[in-house]
């Protein structure tokens, strides 16, 4: 039997052929301008740790924080984060730079009053983060207690990284929010853009499945059940047949609405206040009010002697 090629006499020509080809122009041009290093996946997981360590002190974090000690905790978090933000936001500018060489943009001057506007941010979060948990407590009869929710609910996490991420959306920080939400989407299953403007008191029962898109707007105390999408129907194009960014196309649903299992609403439509949207419902319509919407009921036919086929 024959020897097969040594790897290792190979590794050089393979490198250089994967540090050149069709795809090194397209990142060197995201890395040149600034030379910052790109965002690192493992310091934003980092940071979202500290993150809910801050919002849930006790829950997440360090489990013998103590009334006397909460203060303390907290402001060693948040300077973990300040730190963090700085590095992660500042590479989430650069990344999205394009400038050419020279470029006369004040990086760290946009990362400093980002992150402070940020960080004024976080009591809000911490308030809605609360209301989230009331909601998903006083909502699910198979919660015994809201600290089981804050440990263990899928939905909370992924709502709660969903609202870390849309306030650095809002302020216009690149790749970072994207990252924030597509890490509480591999570790729960469940899909919402960072861009979806979310109202208090929202409750994902289950959670798996769930998808929410960038121009959702969900109003207050609204509950979607597992497999839900609030997506896109169409996808305008320009004169040159590229995709238009950034149009509303996603559903509104105002308050109070209930949306249960694998229902998919798609468009700009409007779901009216207090109204119900039953299981597989597809809906590309609005509806107004209090309105409650199901399938059809399945019919029964009987045939004989081969009629009906």
């Amino acid at each position: 039997m024959s020897a097969g090629p040594k790897v290792g006499a190979d590794l050089e020509s393979i490198a250089a052929a994967l540090a050149g080809g069709d795809a090194a122009p397209v990142w060197n041009a995201r890395r040149v301008p600034c030379a910052e290093p790109l965002p690192s996946r493992g310091e934003v997981r980092e940071l979202l740790d500290d993150l809910r360590a801050v919002l849930f002190p006790g829950y997440h974090g360090d489990p013998e924080v103590t009334p006397e000690s909460l203060k303390l905790t907290i402001g060693a978090g948040l300077a973990r984060i300040r730190r963090a933000l700085l590095t992660e936001v500042k590479r989430g500018i650069c990344f999205a730079c394009r400038e050419e060489a020279g470029c006369a943009r004040d990086c760290a001057g946009e990362t400093e009053a980002a992150v402070g506007r940020f960080l004024a941010r976080l009591p809000e979060l911490r308030r809605l983060a609360v209301l989230d948990v009331t909601a998903a407590f006083e909502g699910d009869p198979a919660a015994p207690s809201a600290d089981e929710v804050v440990f263990c609910y899928p939905g909370l996490l992924a709502v709660t990284y969903q609202r870390i991420a849309h306030e650095l959306f809002v302020l216009g920080v690149p790749l970072i929010p994207r990252m924030i939400t597509e890490e509480a989407h591999a570790l729960t299953g469940i899909d919402i853009h960072p861009g979806a403007a979310i109202g208090e008191g929202f409750f994902i029962d289950h959670g798996t499945g769930v998808v929410i898109g960038e121009t959702a707007v969900i109003g207050n105390r609204v509950r979607l059940c597992q497999g839900v999408t609030l997506g896109a129907r169409s996808f305008p194009r320009d004169a040159q047949g590229r995709l238009v960014k950034g149009v509303p196309r996603h559903p509104i649903l105002e308050e109070g609405v209930v949306v249960y299992a694998n229902a998919t609403i798609l468009g700009r439509v409007v779901v009216g206040r207090g109204s119900v949207i039953g299981g597989n419902v597809w809906l590309t319509r609005s509806v107004p009010p209090g309105s409650i919407v199901t399938q059809r009921e399945p019919e029964e036919a009987l045939f004989h002697s081969g009629a009906g086929i």
